[in-house]
C-alpha cells in the first residue's frame, strides 16, 4: 500500500508540468530501459536468424538493469511511488499521524544510510574487478546503490522537514465514505462492473 498525506511535493502538486530537471532524469531511465531491450532483443535475433549471438550483449543487459533499477528507486522517492504501508497512519490524526511520520522517515533515512554506507564499501573493493565479457570496472555499476541511497537520504530529509514544519492539526484522519469502501470491495473481488451499477441502484 503505498503511504499517502497531506503533505505533497510541489511536483505533485502541479497539473500537468513537470520541471527541466525531471523530464531529463526521466529520459535518462527512458534510454536505460530501450538499451537493455534493444540489447536482448538484438541478440535474439541474431542467435535465431544467424544461429551466433553477440556474448557482451548479456552482460550489458544485465548492468543496465542495475542501473534501471536504482535510477527508477530514485524516481519512486521523488514522486512517492514506492510501496508503503499506510493502516496505521490512516487511522491516526494530530500530534500522533505526525509522530509516526516523523519516526517512520527517521527509520527510512537510518537504513538508507546503511545502504550508503555498504555500497561505498562495495565499490572500494570492486576498484580492482572487471566483467568477463564486457571488461567494465565493476566499480562503475555497483556505484549505483551509493547514488541512489544519497539521492534517497536527501529526498527523506526534504520530506521530514515538511513534515516538522507542518502543524500537527493539518494532519486529519482520512475516512472514506461507504459507498467508495464498497465499490473498492467490488473491485477487488472482481465482479465487474454489472456488479458496480447494482451497488449504485
Amino acid at each position: 500500500m503505498k503511504q499517502e498525506t497531506e503533505i505533497k511535493s510541489p511536483d505533485a502538486t502541479r497539473t500537468g508540468t513537470i520541471s527541466t530537471g525531471a523530464l531529463a532524469f526521466q529520459i535518462f531511465c527512458a534510454l536505460i530501459f530501450l538499451g537493455m531491450i534493444g540489447m536482448v532483443f538484438a541478440n535474439a535475433m541474431l542467435r535465431y536468424c544467424f544461429n551466433s549471438g553477440y556474448p557482451p550483449s548479456e552482460e550489458w543487459a544485465r548492468f543496465l538493469f542495475i542501473y534501471i533499477t536504482f535510477f527508477g528507486a530514485i524516481e519512486a522517492f521523488y514522486y512517492k511511488k514506492h510501496i508503503a504501508v499506510d493502516m496505521v497512519v490512516d487511522v491516526l490524526h494530530g500530534v500522533s499521524k505526525k509522530t509516526v511520520l516523523v519516526l517512520a522517515h527517521l527509520c527510512t533515512i537510518f537504513a538508507l544510510c546503511v545502504l550508503l554506507q555498504g555500497g561505498i564499501v562495495q565499490v572500494i573493493q570492486s576498484m580492482d574487478s572487471y566483467a568477463v565479457a564486457t571488461h567494465v570496472n565493476m566499480a562503475l555499476i555497483y556505484v549505483t546503490l551509493p547514488i541512489m541511497a544519497a539521492a534517497a537520504i536527501m529526498l527523506q530529509l526534504r520530506d521530514l522537514l515538511k513534515v516538522i514544519r507542518t502543524p500537527a492539526s493539518a494532519f486529519i484522519r482520512e475516512e472514506k465514505q461507504p459507498e467508495l469502501i464498497a465499490a473498492e470491495a467490488i473491485a477487488e473481488s472482481g465482479h465487474g462492473a454489472d456488479a458496480q451499477t447494482e451497488l449504485k441502484q
